[in-house]
């Protein structure tokens, strides 16, 4: 057993939730164009070589670059929450980390073939030939995919423990197959991947929305914006189906966590959906609207569904009020923008299928150019749902948190916050800056004739070279 905790170790417990909730916050940020910008690229690669389109090798040489330039920004949040689980949970890692770290070391080795396929595609734009090019390049989205999984295995294993033998409070027997492939991996990694490729598409189109309305409408703004927003939107309704499905899962893997999710007090059937509002010690919704017999029917498809409350849980082994609201606001909030973003994607379908073009209106680009911002949100407030409905568990039902932070004196880790605060916010400045930089630059080029550097050699070395 794990010797009872020090005055130190509880006294750093909150500080060291909120670093951890920064980290991951922020490096969540860089996770969607990590993984799903390749693709976007490629796609555009595809159909300038296919269609012999100059612009659309233009636009993916450019993307090309913002890839390789938030890849080295979110490899270093990505090296930092990687620290932080061994130094703000020693106790988590001591006694999991056998389990934990066959995913952590996948992750690593797709981190490595990302990064090696990432140098050749930037650098090999006009020194390989073209189908050469775009062959070599196929195999960063699967790098992406296979790095999300590893990472989406060891969360799962956290919400839903499989495939590990614990006696006495010791791990004493893994199963390797089983620890990756956890009861709740499927639905964690299809929901969030799907949010991935979402979210890169709707930030990437919204760029050029933001274009479209300054009075830009050529043939590089339109097809900048039509291919990851069409990608987007064509996911949008998948998106809410699998979302249902992963909610509706709920139920049976962490019963708690979605009781908070639903503000869910007293276990009954005919359960209403509280939407919005907060709910007090005694079980009282305030503010909310509520949706009568909804909730029932949402997940057991009948007005009687029995649907579990937080009081029928033991205080000590459920999400505390107050993180019992914030996991239902997060949850409102993220199937609030996603039905936002299907009805955004039902309109833009629609003017496809009767005009046979895109959208002109402006009210239309005005909210796709918020719709990057918003899918940013949603997969924040995902995280939220995820990470504060398993409270007061970092492992479900076999470690809570506060069993298993760091023994350090509170003062050590509210100073380690703060650095990574500065840390964070100059890798801000520099990355924000860098791309203004390169947006101005190619703003200049598209007046001029294109100049090689950073994504291949200049035109008077291809001509020597000729």
């Amino acid at each position: 057993m794990d010797a009872p905790l020090g005055l130190a170790g509880e006294s750093a417990l909150l500080p060291s939730r909120i670093q951890m909730a920064f980290t991951l916050a922020t490096h969540v940020l860089l996770v969607p164009l990590g993984v799903a910008f390749p693709t976007l690229t490629l796609v555009m690669e595809g159909i300038g070589i296919a269609r012999n389109d100059p612009v659309a090798l233009r636009i993916a040489r450019r993307w090309s670059v913002v890839m390789a330039v938030q890849f080295a920004v979110g490899a270093v949040t990505g090296t930092i929450l990687s620290f932080e689980f061994g130094i703000l949970w020693p106790r988590l890692m001591g006694r999991f980390g056998a389990a934990l770290g066959l995913g952590f070391a996948i992750e690593g080795l797709a981190f490595f073939l990302e990064a090696i396929f990432i140098g050749i595609y930037l650098y090999g734009w006009k020194r390989l030939a073209p189908k050469t090019h775009f062959l070599l390049g196929l195999v960063l989205p699967p790098s992406g995919v296979l790095g999300t999984f590893a990472v989406l295995s060891a969360n799962s294993l956290m919400n839903t423990p499989g495939g590990i033998t614990v006696h006495e409070g010791r791990v004493i027997d893994i199963d390797a197959a089983a620890a990756l492939f956890t009861e709740s991996i499927g639905y964690e990694f299809w929901h969030f991947m799907i949010a991935l490729y979402m979210t890169a598409g709707f930030a990437v189109a919204s760029v050029y929305a933001v274009a479209w309305l300054r009075g830009r409408r050529d043939h590089y703004q339109r097809l900048a914006f039509v291919v990851p927003f069409t990608i987007a939107a064509a996911l949008t309704p998948v998106q809410l189906v699998v979302g249902d499905l992963s909610a509706r899962a709920l139920v049976e893997d962490q019963p708690a966590k979605f009781a908070a999710m639903e503000v869910t007090w007293t276990t009954r059937d005919h359960n209403p959906e509280v939407i919005g509002g907060v709910i007090d010690d005694s079980g009282q919704i305030h503010f909310g609207v509520v949706v009568p017999e909804l909730d029932s029917l949402l997940v057991g498809y009948s007005p009687n569904a029995v649907i579990r409350g937080l009081s029928s849980f033991p205080a000590d082994a459920r999400p505390a009020i107050v993180e019992a609201n914030i996991t239902h606001f997060a949850f409102d909030v993220m199937v609030g923008l996603g039905v936002a973003g299907a009805a955004l994607a039902s309109s833009y379908f629609w003017v496809l299928a009767r005009r046979r073009r895109q959208p002109e209106g402006v009210w239309f680009y005005r909210l796709a150019a918020g719709a990057g911002v918003g899918c940013y949100v949603a997969v924040e407030m995902g995280w939220i749902t995820t990470e504060v409905g398993r409270q007061p568990w970092i492992v479900y039902g076999l470690m809570r948190v506060s069993d298993a932070v760091t023994d350090a004196p509170a003062a050590y880790v509210w100073t380690m916050l703060a650095t990574l605060v500065v840390v964070y916010a100059l890798l801000a400045y520099f990355f924000v800056t860098l791309l203004l930089r390169l947006a101005a630059r190619w703003r200049r080029e598209d007046l001029a004739p294109e100049v090689g550097a950073p994504y291949g050699p200049r035109p008077e070395r291809l001509e020597a070279r000729g």
